[in-house]
């Protein structure tokens, strides 16, 4: 999978902790938490108590294998290169919706003199995502359960929130953005990233591809959740509170053309149309039937065994000033 950026160039000045990468910290010890007490904000127990998420329920991908091993293929360089220049070494970073861990634990990496929490509202998948982490040795990476409406940390915790491929499966993405807002602390960086599938583009034309995508913006908005969120990632900051001015919206793209890619990238789609929780939500929602759904199947490893295959994802990015 190919990895491409296209981002703007505006004015965007760094407050004293979240300098670019050539710079050293500046500003004085009253200007801002040290890295103890942000440790110790981390650590403590909040007076911001979680309750489970009834949309973890309906999570449209669900927690098959066919989701979780393309989840796994997920690093900081592919899935956060927008965010990686604004990071620095003694950074505090929540991964909000963080799935099995690869990226939280890859910007664990990246932040080794500071601390990364990962949450999720699976209990399944964090175990997953901590045992990758102990498998690195990665010793300042942790992983809780948690509700994105209802993050479980006291306010101004942390310099960084991330939330990748989140947004797009929330029915309210700004009261979200909105929390992520309250935990960050003043001058942090809110950072999101989603897909949007109306603009998916793919070749050759494959009327099961066409069809494959009109059903899965049918399933997610039957449930009430928005599949084309990147190109609305910049509304929806605003509408959270955000300041434009503070604000740098950006796009990317990952593309699927090389046969590895491309077999990899069809027999994932061709396992969720039939295994997954898009399949089952498609029939709960008497949109698609057991026979549809294992042609869609076999559109999707047709298109994966043609010679000039090509498939890209755009992506819609905001970094945003708390």
């Amino acid at each position: 999978m190919s990895d491409q950026s296209t981002a703007s160039e505006p004015d965007f000045p760094e407050p004293p902790s979240l300098g670019s990468p050539a710079e050293g910290p500046t500003g004085s010890a009253t200007d801002e938490p040290s890295g103890a007490a942000l440790s110790d904000a981390i650590e403590a127990p909040s007076s911001h108590q979680t309750v489970p998420s009834q949309e973890s329920e309906s999570y449209t991908h669900g927690h098959h294998e066919s989701v979780l091993r393309a989840h796994r293929a997920r690093t900081a360089q592919n899935s956060a290169g927008f965010l990686l220049p604004h990071l620095k070494d003694d950074l505090h970073l929540l991964d909000v919706g963080c799935g099995p861990g690869t990226v939280t634990t890859d910007l664990a990496r990246v932040l080794a003199g500071g601390k990364v929490v990962g949450v999720d509202a699976s209990a399944t998948v964090l175990e997953a995502a901590q045992s990758h982490a102990d498998a690195l040795g990665a010793r300042n990476v942790r992983f809780e359960q948690a509700n994105a409406y209802e993050l479980p940390f006291d306010d101004d915790t942390f310099d960084v929130v991330y939330a990748h491929q989140l947004l797009q499966h929330l029915s309210d993405p700004v009261a979200a953005l909105r929390e992520m807002k309250r935990v960050a602390r003043p001058g942090g960086l809110v950072a999101v990233r989603d897909a949007d599938y109306a603009a998916m583009a793919w070749y050759p034309e494959s009327p099961g591809l066409t069809e494959w995508n009109t059903l899965y913006h049918e399933v997610t908005r039957a449930y009430g959740f928005e599949p084309d969120a990147g190109r609305r990632l910049f509304s929806w900051v605003q509408q959270a509170g955000f300041d434009v001015a503070g604000t740098v919206p950006s796009a990317s793209s990952w593309c699927y053309a090389t046969p590895t890619d491309r077999e990899w990238w069809g027999q994932v789609w061709a396992e969720r149309c039939v295994e997954s929780n898009f399949a089952r939500q498609a029939q709960e929602s008497n949109l698609a039937d057991d026979v549809a759904l294992e042609q869609l199947a076999h559109d999707w490893q047709s298109w994966a065994q043609a010679p000039d295959g090509w498939f890209a994802i755009l992506h819609g990015e905001v970094l945003a000033r708390a």
